[in-house]
């Protein structure tokens, strides 16, 4: 049998077809667009994750046997708000993981609810990213659509939903929505009444490795596989590529680069760490882990590659490096604001040291090395 995972990212959705011992038979990409309505804000189209993953399923299956597919999983950026109506239509556009307008309502949570409660409710503080200040954004500047709310669903879930018909999530992409208790694996009422949703708004939760249902069959029927196909839960991008590393088990750690970058620790048991700097989460493999997360890491390179050098070669750049641990220029990445382990969404990237014998080199060399040692404050705060 076949199975099909579907990554929902922030570029692109990646898509894999593979056999059930393991061998990838396929892999498709479509990419869609992203906006930036006001500085610090960052949106998305659910239609365009929708409609580009249904064009990468078609491409995917050309050419192989259908009947062979069994079942579908989903892994995607975490924290981001899709917002559905009584008929489960789209009310606005989704506000993703690195959208930084929530300031104001994190620094209520944080302060006026307090660390120690939020975090007793849910092993985790208020950082610009979650989901739960979106919704208390969304209250106070767009109540008209706040007042048509019915279900809030995660991107990857907003797909499972197109798939399945069902309104699901799992346990590691809840985690970040600052609703889910993440110790007892299940909705914090408390949460709800602070932020004042209704508990009926939340999908139904499963383990990440869990069936939700099965496709829809006018879509079975439109892409040519079996009606039966199972629609497994999934998990957050994070969770999810742990376990494709092997990054399960007590301690296991791996570090990722993507638009964001993270620093990731398994846990056999449920903790947290002392200043709530790191997240705690639900793991998909049923334990739990703690995770730091840089909200600008490879996306610093192609801003820097891109945009200011204007250049697309660059493995031509970085091997005009040299003097590695000698650099006196630095470079602070914080380009979309902060999250782990300094929380602050107004924080923006600078580079200092710089003088009149600096060279366009050590201004790359900086740039990777921001990064770095951003990723290396998670570390230190896990180590400690």
């Amino acid at each position: 049998m076949n199975y099909i995972g579907i990554d929902l990212g922030t570029s692109a959705v990646k898509l894999l077809l593979m056999e059930g011992g393991g061998r990838i038979l396929k892999i498709v990409s479509r990419e869609y667009p992203i906006s930036f309505p006001k500085p610090g804000w960052s949106e998305q189209n659910p239609f365009d994750w929708y409609d580009q993953s249904m064009a990468g399923l078609k491409e995917l299956l050309e050419g192989t046997d259908r009947s062979q597919v069994a079942g579908i999983g989903f892994g995607g950026q975490m924290h981001g708000l899709v917002a559905l109506d009584a008929e489960d239509q789209v009310i606005r556009p989704a506000i993703l993981w690195n959208d930084g307008r929530t300031a104001k309502e994190c620094a209520y949570l944080n302060g006026e609810i307090g660390k120690s409660r939020l975090s007793e409710y849910t092993a985790n503080i208020a950082f610009a990213g979650f989901t739960a200040p979106k919704l208390l954004w969304m209250r106070e500047n767009e109540p008209e659509n706040f007042a048509r709310i019915k279900k809030i669903m995660l991107p990857k879930d907003y797909l499972a939903y197109c798939l399945s018909g069902v309104h699901c999530t799992d346990v590691s992409d809840a985690s970040g929505t600052l609703y889910f208790d993440v110790k007892n694996r299940a909705w914090s009422e408390e949460m709800c009444r602070i932020c004042g949703i209704q508990r009926e708004w939340l999908p139904q939760v499963f383990e990440s490795y869990e069936s939700v249902g099965t496709i829809k069959p006018l879509l079975a029927e439109e892409l040519g596989i079996p009606a039966d196909v199972k629609i497994a839960a999934g998990a957050g991008d994070n969770a999810a590529a742990a376990v494709g590393t092997g990054t399960v088990g007590d301690g296991a750690c791996n570090i990722s680069l993507g638009t964001s970058g993270t620093v990731f620790i398994c846990a056999e048991n449920f903790c947290v760490d002392e200043h709530n700097a790191l997240h705690s989460f639900a793991h998909a493999d049923g334990k739990w882990h703690l995770m730091g997360c840089m909200l600008s890491a490879a996306s610093c390179n192609r801003w820097w590659m891109d945009d200011i050098i204007g250049t697309d070669d660059y493995g031509a750049e970085q091997a005009k490096i040299t003097g590695l641990g000698e650099n006196s220029v630095f470079f602070l990445p914080y380009l979309m604001g902060e999250r782990s382990p300094h929380n602050d969404p107004n924080a923006r990237g600078t580079f200092i040291g710089l003088g009149m014998d600096s060279t366009r080199a050590d201004m790359t060399l900086a740039v990777l090395e921001g990064v770095a040692f951003a990723l290396r404050d998670s570390l230190e705060v896990a180590r400690a």
